[in-house]
């Protein structure tokens, strides 16, 4: 699963990404090499949850609905 453009623009800033930082364990450069990249690892639980807090968006707008072909 993929984060939406509009909950990646809302999330890359400097204090969301210190909250991703604490939640997931990792360093700044890799939380800005998991929105640059759009990672599955911003779509696990205790990530989501930073999102939903900051954002105040439903799960349906953070997250990109996407059909594989």
């Amino acid at each position: 699963m993929k984060l939406s453009p509009k909950a990646l623009k809302a999330i890359n800033n400097p204090v969301t990404r210190r909250r991703l930082m604490d939640v997931l364990g990792c360093t700044e450069f890799t939380i800005a090499r998991y929105i640059q990249k759009n990672s599955d690892n911003l779509t696990k639980a205790a990530a989501m949850q930073v999102i939903r807090e900051v954002t105040g968006l439903p799960d349906e707008e953070i997250l990109e609905v996407g059909i594989n072909k």
